[in-house]
């Protein structure tokens, strides 16, 4: 589906104006949203559009990094969202002139759809042009990353204060897929960070350095979150660490108790195995308290073992 809506040299807004009046009429400026294009819909980048076969290529093939690529008469750019539940980055498109801003979508853009509104429901006081339309797209873009970085937060804590007293394989199995998550993110957030440096930088983006402050507040909140992500993953490190640690604690501390127990069997196995051989000639054997004789030696040794381990704090 295609929508339109534009801005007469009277400052009016009109909405669904067809592409072709679009470029042959005068317009302060227009915005074009494809939203989930048909292939019939996709032939008007081409025609009467003209933009960059390449640029059209890219739209088609999904998914590319995020990026931009100047061409003749216009600047072609790809960004990423991310959906909230599932962390799938979704790819938008979007070709800016001086004075009209193209954006392209395979799926549903919550953030495309509240610019639109934004527009639509403006008295057009501030001064609205396609560059601030690129502008307060990106910036809801970014805006709707700290939501996911913080239930990232916040499953890390649950994790680590263990409020759900998992075992500790579901706790490891669970810090892994937090952290491949902050990965996915980190693989999103940092070439957005490299694209908003190479707009800022650019000397062609005339309009993006006129609103350089607010360009550079996206690319600050795009640090912040690559420092957030940073953090995390290094919190996901120091608990599964402490995990393993305390994992390997705890098995050093049955070996400690079954090496003892094991050594204090040793001498009366020793003994319980010398009285059990079947030699004919054993004097011990016709004691009439031998038996008796030989289980006492064996509960001192025992418990005088017992009591060394003690004090050297062994069953500690």
């Amino acid at each position: 589906m295609i929508h339109t809506l534009a801005i007469t040299l009277e400052n009016k807004l009109v909405k669904d104006v067809p592409i072709d009046e679009l470029i042959s009429s005068n317009y302060l400026w227009y915005w074009i949203d494809f939203d989930h294009p048909t292939d019939e819909e996709i032939l008007n980048l081409r025609n009467p559009l003209k933009f960059h076969p390449l640029a059209i290529e890219d739209c088609i093939y999904k998914l590319q990094r995020p990026k931009l690529d100047y061409y003749d008469d216009h600047t072609f750019f790809v960004i990423h969202s991310l959906h909230p539940n599932e962390l799938l980055k979704e790819e938008i498109n979007i070709f800016l002139g001086e004075n009209y801003i193209v954006t392209f979508h395979h799926h549903e853009s919550k953030e495309i759809n509240d610019v639109w509104s934004l527009v639509e429901n403006n008295d057009l006081s501030e001064e609205w042009d396609s560059y601030l339309i690129l502008y307060q797209v990106m910036d809801k873009i970014v805006d709707n990353y700290f939501p996911i970085i913080y239930k990232l937060e916040d499953r890390l804590n649950e994790i680590e204060d263990n409020s759900k007293a998992e075992s500790m394989e579901e706790l490891l199995e669970s810090l892994f897929d937090t952290r491949h998550d902050l990965l996915s993110m980190r693989q999103t957030i940092t070439p957005m960070s490299d694209l908003l440096y190479r707009m800022l930088n650019s000397h062609r983006l005339h309009g993006i350095q006129s609103r350089s402050a607010y360009f550079t507040d996206i690319q600050d909140h795009l640090l912040k979150l690559a420092s957030m992500i940073e953090a995390n993953r290094e919190l996901t490190a120091d608990i599964r660490d402490s995990y393993l640690s305390l994992n390997a604690h705890q098995t050093n501390r049955v070996m400690k108790v079954l090496t003892v127990i094991t050594t204090i069997f040793m001498p009366l196995t020793m003994i319980a195995g010398i009285y059990g051989m079947n030699f004919d000639i054993m004097p011990e054997l016709h004691w009439k308290f031998g038996y008796f004789i030989v289980l006492f030696i064996m509960f001192l040794i025992g418990a005088g073992m017992s009591i060394w381990f003690m004090k050297k704090g062994w069953f500690k």
